[in-house]
Formats: structure tokens, sequence, C-alpha cells
């Protein structure tokens, strides 16, 4: 059984800092893209990064310059430093990944349940 956990969230000033991660654990036979995507209430379910088994990392525009997307393939773990919030970043945070989990299969996208990142004084 494949699972994803993401932790890191929590109660943040503007300005400040946090830094999430996304664990994947079970039978894996490979990894390939690993991304975030964040939900504000009432609001769709958007990207925020997205990084490539080779490293290419994609970015929202409303984040970049702010947020860094890294993987640790030896750990199959994900990670997104965020920096120099706003209180509109605020939002559930949901880690994915295309994951294969042998080398017979083709990648089935997995997501994790999420961590609450809340920005305000």
């Amino acid at each position: 059984q494949v699972q994803l956990v993401e932790s890191g969230g929590g109660l943040v000033q503007p300005g400040g800092s946090l830094r999430l991660s996304c664990v994947v654990s079970g039978s894996i036979f490979s990894i390939n893209d690993m991304g975030w995507y964040r939900q504000a209430p009432g609001k769709e379910r958007e990207l925020v990064a997205s990084i490539t088994s080779g490293l290419s990392t994609n970015y929202a525009d409303s984040v970049k310059g702010r947020f860094t997307i890294s993987r640790d393939n030896a750990k199959t773990t994900v990670y997104l430093r965020m920096n120099s919030l706003k209180p509109e970043d605020t939002a559930v945070y949901y880690c994915n990944a295309v994951i294969s989990v042998t080398r017979w299969t083709v990648g089935s996208l997995y997501w994790g349940k999420g961590t609450l990142v809340t920005v305000s004084s």
C-alpha cells in the first residue's frame, strides 16, 4: 500500500517561513514526477510546484522566487521550502507523486491527505 504523508504545516506570521515534507512509503519500484498543490477555502486545488525525477522544476507564478521544491530520492521525500509567506498562501497543501509499484506497471498518481498552512498575524 503506497502512502504519502505530509508534515510541517502550521500557523506562521506574514513574512515567515515554513518547510513542508512529504514522505512516500510502501512497496515502490520508482517515483517519477512529484509535486505540491494547495487548496484554499472556497477555491479549486492549484499547482504550487513540481519536480521531475531529473530535478527539473516548475512553479506557479504566485510563488516564484519565494518557494523552492526539492526532493531526496534516497529518502523518497519531497520538500517545499516557503519563504516570505503571505496571507493568500493560506491553504491545505497536498503532495502528489507518480509512482510505479513494479518495473512492469505504468506510473499512477498518488496523493497525500494534506497539511494546513495558515499565514496570519
